[in-house]
């Protein structure tokens, strides 16, 4: 066996000896507030990260995304963020089929087959003009749906409310993301670090306007988070919409709104 498909299988089998103890992990009663069914032992040092990464907002990536919409005109963002959402195809397709929606990997499939010919490369998306919606799916979500509990709640640097679960979702999605892939692969790596920023410009720059709101009227900007990631995950894993939510979505798939102008 190559040596990177069994470093694969061993980061997997990893993941899964990590979530099959999370998943034993104890629960907050969802009715318990702030905490909205979320296990949040490590909060002091969650609070710690969560306010580095508020003021790394504030000064640095809240006035990149601000000038990103206040310079790039509507039509070119929304065509980064239709090429950057269409480079994770496969990535939605292997989870949809992993899940057993098969329905949703077919139109994942075809979405990308039609966006990446007609749409120019994935820069147009007449996909869904055509009718076939995008919907997003990971690997944390996948856990989730096979039955593994989300573990603690965790903070990430620069990236944000996650748990254990979608902490080792995201790592495996990376692992296999098929432009990660080819980069390291041809020595490009810049190619996709490059692309990782680009990503998260966007991304973050689609939700500018609702997070700054919610910072602003929040009497407990970090519990509002923190209540709101853990409502969107539990609806995302029921494949439903989320109730009672009215402050931004934090997974990326929600990142669709259209841009907020500063």
């Amino acid at each position: 066996m190559k040596k990177p498909a069994s470093k694969f299988l061993i980061m997997l089998f990893c993941v899964f000896l990590v979530m099959g103890t999370a998943s034993c992990a104890h629960s907050v009663d969802p009715k318990d507030g702030a905490k909205a069914g979320i296990n949040d032992p490590f909060e002091p040092i969650n609070r710690g990260i969560f306010g580095f990464n508020n003021v790394l907002d504030k000064i640095i990536i809240d006035p990149i995304c601000r000038v990103y919409v206040a310079i790039v005109p509507d039509f070119m963002r929304s065509g980064v963020h239709n090429f950057m959402r269409n480079l994770t195809s496969p990535i939605l397709v292997g989870n949809e089929l992993l899940q057993g929606d098969f329905r949703q990997a077919g139109v994942s499939t075809a979405r990308f087959v039609i966006n990446t010919t007609a749409g120019v490369g994935g820069l147009m998306d007449p996909a869904t003009s055509a009718g076939l919606q995008y919907k997003d799916a990971d690997f944390g979500q996948t856990l989730g749906v096979w039955g593994f509990g989300p573990g603690f709640y965790i903070v990430i640097p620069v990236l944000g409310p996650s748990s254990l679960r979608d902490a080792a979702g995201t790592a495996a999605d990376s692992y296999v993301d098929p432009v990660r892939l080819w980069a390291f692969n041809t020595h490009r790596r810049w190619i996709y670090y490059t692309r990782l920023g680009v990503d998260y410009v966007d991304q973050r720059s689609r939700i500018m306007k609702a997070m700054n709101d919610l910072r602003a009227n929040s009497l407990d900007y970090y519990a509002a988070v923190r209540s709101a990631y853990a409502q969107e995950r539990r609806a995302k894993i029921q494949h439903r919409k989320p109730e009672n939510v009215d402050i931004p979505d934090y997974d990326k798939g929600a990142k669709q709104q259209q841009p907020d102008h500063p």
